[in-house]
């Protein structure tokens, strides 16, 4: 099975800007709801790419405000006096896909990314590979408190003005389970003193400096007497001096004032987000050789066959001193088993303690649970399959647990939270031993939701694009909606606000509300704050020459949208 984070993206054309839906659309129009709290989100404005330079490359600029689209597709209409006598009964803040990379990390495996670059106009292994490496992967703890910093400033729901209760990361926190991403990532949220560097803290050993002249990746200063690199002289991309330097500065984050809450992704659990855990890989990670250039010998038929058989081991194998260089241990770039990233959780200044895990958890290694909020009973999902592959599926023993709340939860709304999306659980690789038991794919999970009219949102991200998805019931009157909402790492780096209202017609209203992170829209040759650094990120993952940017910022109906259901409960 092929691997990848962002095929998915790739995959789903955006035609003439129609929601993508299953069977037949429906029409859409702007919602006439009166929207309380629009500052600072992109019902005022909106970021996006400007004018291309003479090789493509793009500032970023505003564009204009995006009001709601009202979709209908779950039978309800949207009646003209739905918000007379409307109430709220939650309002939160989804953040998703942040991947708090260590840049400097040796298992990293960012030379095999050249094999999806299509300037020389040959073959390529058609998006296999395009998150192997970016350009703006210095910047992500910066990105991540950026948000931070926006989802404190906006505070409220923007419809109806009620306060949020709490944030929820959706998986893929981390980019490669080490402890510490994953203690960048809780010490962000929590606001505590971090430092983004690892190895030796005072000198970036990574792929991006002066000592590295492998032209297939950006350099933020072009090293003398070398040619530029690929990405300046065949997209553009800018100098950014002092950058690399500025990575690596300790800084105090903001932290959430809300509480938040964590779910499992497969970044968090597998290497690469593909690959099971083993002594080897461990060692490693921990250890002195980083590859930083494409191996002697190692063709793309190599890395295919590896990769399809799940296989990390030839890909590192094939390290020669020709390809590597010397880096300095660090034992915090250890990989965390699931018990322990659970662990890592109740080790915070944050509220919940545990944001969410329990001691359940902890005992039995698992990452699923749930909590109330209000009238809505959330229900947290752990969609990660630890025997490997980056798609999702659930164990029988989850599964099992999952219809017994459900069962428990007839007199509650219910909002479901995972990291994977319905059409990602593909993942049917078993273990052995107790693990050799068929795995649950997402059909029979839309099913059990299908079958319990209480169930109103899955919320989701993982495929790095904003995607809004209808599942409708047979019984013609109730379903539930998938929002599935782009990353922190690639464009267009934004966040869902959601809101979920009781209308006074007996429907209930979901309105999303794209989010972008309180970075200026240019670092403006400065990187003395995490809001510089987080204003070049964004400016690079918009020109990033791999991914597709309409797709991942998804149609209208994607983005900011009014979401109708009848109440299940009128």
């Amino acid at each position: 099975m092929p691997l990848s984070r962002r095929d998915l993206i790739r995959s789903s054309a955006v035609i003439g800007g129609a929601v993508a839906l299953t069977g037949a659309p429906a029409f859409t129009w702007p919602s006439t709801a009166d929207v309380v709290a629009p500052q600072f989100t992109t019902l005022e404005a909106t970021l996006v790419r400007g004018p291309a330079g003479p090789l493509g490359y793009t500032p970023v600029v505003t564009g204009p405000g995006q009001e709601h689209v009202v979709r209908e597709q779950i039978f309800a209409s949207a009646g003209a006096n739905r918000a007379i006598g409307r109430t709220t009964m939650l309002a939160f803040a989804q953040l998703t896909d942040v991947h708090i990379v260590d840049p400097e990390s040796p298992l990293r495996l960012e030379y095999v990314d050249r094999l999806d670059d299509t300037y020389g106009g040959g073959p390529t292994t058609g998006g296999l590979l395009t998150s192997s490496y970016r350009a703006q992967e210095l910047t992500t703890t910066h990105v991540a408190d950026s948000m931070v910093q926006a989802i404190n400033r906006v505070g409220v729901g923007p419809v109806t003005g009620a306060n949020l209760s709490f944030a929820i990361q959706t998986g893929d926190n981390s980019d490669n389970c080490q402890f510490n991403e994953v203690r960048w990532n809780i010490d962000v949220l929590d606001g505590k003193k971090i430092t983004p560097a690892s190895g030796n803290k005072s000198t970036y050993e990574g792929v991006m400096d002066a000592k590295n002249k492998d032209r297939h990746y950006w350099k933020p200063v072009t090293p003398a007497g070398q040619q530029p690199d690929f990405y300046k002289s065949k997209y553009g991309f800018p100098d950014a001096a002092g950058l690399i330097e500025a990575s690596q500065q300790t800084y105090t984050p903001e932290g959430l004032n809300i509480p938040w809450y964590a779910a499992f992704g497969n970044h968090d659990g597998l290497v690469q987000g593909n690959f099971p855990l083993g002594i080897a890989l461990r060692a490693v990670s921990t250890g002195r050789l980083k590859v930083d250039a494409l191996p002697p010998g190692l063709s793309e038929a190599d890395v295919f066959s590896a990769l399809n058989q799940g296989k990390i081991d030839p890909l590192l194998g094939a390290i020669s001193p020709a390809s590597a260089r010397i880096v300095t241990r660090d034992h915090n770039r250890r990989q965390l088993t699931r018990r322990q990233v659970v662990n890592e959780h109740f080790n915070t200044t944050g509220t919940p303690k545990g944001h969410g895990f329990t001691a359940k958890n902890r005992l039995h290694g698992t990452a699923y649970y749930t909590f109330d909020a209000g009238p809505i009973r959330c229900i947290v999902m752990d969609t990660v399959n630890p025997n490997g592959y980056y798609e999702g599926s659930l164990d029988q023993a989850q599964f099992g647990w999952l219809k017994g709340v459900l069962a428990l939860s007839k007199t509650k709304y219910v909002m479901v939270f995972s990291h994977h999306t319905a059409e990602s659980m593909v993942n049917p690789i078993i273990g052995t031993g107790l693990n050799a038991q068929p795995r649950v794919l997402g059909g029979a999970v839309v099913d059990l939701f299908l079958a319990n009219p209480n169930v109103i949102a899955w919320v989701n991200g993982h495929t790095h694009r904003n995607q809004v998805t209808p599942h409708k019931a047979p019984n013609g009157h109730s379903g539930f909606w998938e929002i599935n909402t782009a990353s922190h790492i690639d464009f267009p780096q934004q966040s869902r606000l959601i809101e979920v209202c009781k209308n006074g017609d007996d429907t209930l209203s979901l309105f999303g509300t794209m989010l972008d992170h309180a970075a200026p829209l240019s670092h403006g040759g400065s990187f003395a704050t995490s809001l510089h650094m987080a204003a070049l990120s964004r400016e690079l993952s918009a020109n990033d020459p791999q991914l597709d940017v309409a797709t991942a910022r998804g149609a209208d109906g994607d983005r900011n949208v009014e979401l109708l259901l009848n109440d299940p409960f009128a």
